[in-house]
């Protein structure tokens, strides 16, 4: 396994192990900012992407993981803009965006968009709706223990909020449990509201409003809410575009047993024989694979890595046709709060978020299960697990019919869990990565964010960190990520 090498001998020698989004990118900006660099990127599967990927089955197109990205942070709508993809995005439906649902007392209920529609929503009694919009009027946090979501959330609106909202939350995003999730770790920008507003709803508001006077001072229209954004094709677009762009770099079915180091620099200890040398090496993989791989140069380091827990997700692929579903689907889909320990956690309407996801006359939907509680669930066999969904969906949505397609897609260790203690625990791997191991680089979604945004933005940052230390060589970049 050889990757054509710069001719230029006193070029440097940079090795990305894994292959997902976060590694992908940073090999992307490289390339832009260091187009000299003898590049390296080795992914153990093969075929780059991660968990991101789109399929394309008998009509159907189903994403395998993410079904979407925000553009709430600009890195990953200006990724697709530098790889010459902007014109290829399409939005998610207005409906997608206003229509979102809960399962909550054996029924779908709408979540509320607005104060007035919270005040007619049946999910919370009188006097959980008036805790939640006394908010505004409660003392700031007066402890610097670090708190969970569920704790923050019961703190600022009221213990019924947090088991709706909070916990809504946090399963449609980790399939976690609000218990245990660190509220700094996963969700820092409603840490800097209230510390700098004293309110949620305050600093939300008054957020709002400085993005309107910024944007008319600029003499432009002030941006809406956050929308999602994918490609008619899917998203394997974006994972296509970049292996495109990075070419002979990349090495598929790479697997990395070992880092060592000697006087040459680093070695990337593969396989068999295979053996890449590298002045900078950067682990992108699921970090109980960087654990894996820095066990025999640093133990103590592996077991920081391998102490962050992942839990297991099951994504069921179904489609109905369109006469055989009751409910009308002007929405993006519900969840099933994890407190409730249901055979699923949520459902996505795909071909109601986005056009093109299922033949004329059918429809779409990825059913999540598993998660935090659930994680037996990935080790279910097919049969047992198609008619676990096919009951949830009958009791959630009145659909009795057979389903004319399914595909299932299974992650044993799917999404990073930040619990409580996160931080400190990236602050001792920041620290001890930065003092013992020049030149080496940790990224990937298990520190700083789970999300596509999170993997490109701390990605491009990166790069520009190694660059900065390879051109500044009295000053290295010596940051983890």
């Amino acid at each position: 396994m050889k990757v054509r090498e710069s001719k230029d001998p006193q070029a440097p020698r940079i090795v990305i192990v894994g292959g997902g989004l976060s590694g992908l990118t940073v090999a992307y900006r490289l390339r832009e900012r260091l187009p000299q660099a003898r590049l390296t990127v080795l992914e153990s599967q093969p075929r780059v992407g991660g968990n991101i990927g789109t399929q394309y089955v008998d009509g159907f197109r189903l994403e395998t993981g993410p079904n979407g990205f925000l553009d709430n942070k600009p890195s990953t709508v200006q990724l697709c803009h530098d790889l010459g993809l902007s014109d290829r995005l399409i939005a998610a439906s207005e409906g997608s965006r206003k229509n979102r649902f809960v399962f909550v007392d054996q029924r779908l209920q709408r979540l509320p968009g607005s104060p007035i529609e919270l005040l007619r929503s049946p999910l919370l009694s009188w006097s959980g709706k008036l805790a939640f919009l006394l908010e505004p009027l409660r003392h700031g946090r007066r402890s610097n223990r670090e708190e969970s979501v569920a704790e923050f959330a019961t703190r600022r609106a009221g213990r019924e909020a947090a088991n709706v909202f909070a916990d809504a939350l946090v399963t449609g995003i980790q399939g976690g449990d609000p218990q245990l999730l660190s509220l700094p770790a996963n969700f820092p920008r409603l840490v800097e509201l209230e510390r700098r507003y004293g309110s949620i709803v305050r600093g939300v508001l008054a957020s709002a409003k400085a993005k309107r006077r910024l944007a008319q001072a600029r003499g432009e229209t002030p941006a809406g809410p956050p929308k999602m954004w994918s490609f008619r094709e899917g998203l394997g677009v974006l994972i296509d575009a970049l292996r495109e762009q990075l070419g002979a770099a990349i090495v598929c079915g790479a697997k990395v047993r070992q880092l060592d180091r000697d006087a040459s620099g680093w070695q990337v200890l593969g396989e068999g024989r295979d053996r890449w040398s590298a002045d900078v090496v950067v682990l992108t993989q699921p970090a109980y694979e960087q654990a894996e791989a820095l066990d025999s140069l640093d133990s103590e380091l592996a077991d920081e890595l391998r102490s962050i827990p992942y839990n297991a997700i099951v994504v069921v692929g179904i489609g109905y046709r369109q006469t055989d579903v009751p409910l009308n689907l002007d929405g993006f889909g519900f969840i099933a709060p994890q407190r409730t320990r249901r055979d699923i956690l949520g459902v996505q309407w795909c071909s109601s978020i986005f056009p093109d996801r299922a033949p004329s006359g059918l429809v779409l939907w990825r059913v999540l299960c598993g998660g935090w509680h659930r994680g037996e669930m990935v080790h279910w066999d097919a049969e047992r697990l198609l008619v676990a969904v096919r009951q949830e969906l009958q009791q959630m949505m009145g659909v009795t019919a057979e389903p004319v397609f399914h595909r299932i897609i299974r992650w044993p260790r799917a999404i990073p869990q930040y619990f409580v203690g996160h931080l400190a625990r990236l602050q001792r791997i920041e620290a001890r990565v930065s003092a013992e191991h020049p030149g080496l680089f940790l990224a990937g979604n298990a520190y700083r964010g789970i999300a596509m945004n999170d993997c490109t933005e701390q990605g491009q940052l990166l790069a520009e960190r190694i660059v900065h230390g390879l051109q500044s060589p009295d000053k290295p970049a010596t940051r983890a990520w």
